[in-house]
C-alpha cells in the first residue's frame, strides 16, 4: 500500500535519547524507557527484552516515531515507538543516526 508525500509529513519521527530505561515488573519482554527530545520527555514501552537489555539503550540515540495513537502494555502507557529492523530469521535492530545529532532532531 502507497500512501501520499503529503501523510508521510504527517509523521513525527525525530531522535530521541534514552535516559532510563527497566524492565516493566511481571512482564518477560517489555522494556519502559524515558526518551529524551530536548524540549520534552516521553515514555516508549517496547518488547525488546530478548534483543537489549535496559543498561544497553541507556544513554544511546535511536529513532522513534511520537505522533503514533498511545497504548498501555500490562499498565504503562506508551506515549512514542522507538523504530526497529528486524530479519526473516527474527533478528532486531534498533534504528540510529550514522553520526552524533542533537536529541529532538526530525527524522524526514
Amino acid at each position: 500500500m502507497e500512501i501520499s508525500f503529503k501523510e508521510f509529513q504527517r509523521l513525527d519521527m525525530r531522535v530521541g535519547k534514552v535516559a532510563e530505561a527497566k524492565q516493566i515488573a511481571g512482564s518477560k519482554n517489555l522494556i519502559r524507557m524515558i526518551v529524551d527530545f530536548g524540549d520534552e520527555k516521553k515514555q516508549s514501552v517496547a518488547g525488546l527484552l530478548q534483543y537489549y537489555t535496559p543498561e544497553e539503550l541507556v544513554g544511546k540515540k535511536f529513532a522513534f516515531l511520537l505522533n503514533l495513537e498511545r497504548r498501555k502494555f500490562m499498565g504503562v502507557e506508551s506515549q512514542c515507538m522507538v523504530l526497529a529492523a528486524e530479519d526473516d530469521e527474527g533478528n532486531v535492530i534498533l534504528m540510529k543516526p550514522e553520526s552524533d545529532i542533537e536529541v529532538g532532531s526530525r527524522i524526514r
